[in-house]
């Protein structure tokens, strides 16, 4: 299944555990490459202090692009309660 809504340096959360690599379902890592075609991307999870623990090639039923649209966080807190 080739996914043509992650692109490169979405930010992701894994959809499911990955005990090989010491990463668990929720995990939040960043897509750094598109490997065949859209097929798979590469996923680089980093520390707090930017440095990376692990890269890897993940399928796209593997993660779940996270979305953060600050407009909608702006009418939020602009609408009165």
């Amino acid at each position: 299944m080739i996914n043509s809504t992650v692109k490169l340096l979405d930010v992701v959360a894994l959809t499911t555990d990955l005990p090989q690599f010491n990463l668990c379902r929720g995990q939040v890592g960043t897509v750094v490459e598109t490997l065949r075609e859209g097929a798979a991307f590469e996923v680089e999870f980093s520390d707090r202090n930017g440095r990376t623990y692990e890269s890897l090639g993940l399928r796209p039923e593997q993660i779940m692009v996270l979305r953060f649209d600050p407009k909608d966080l702006l009418t939020t807190q602009a609408s009165p309660a």
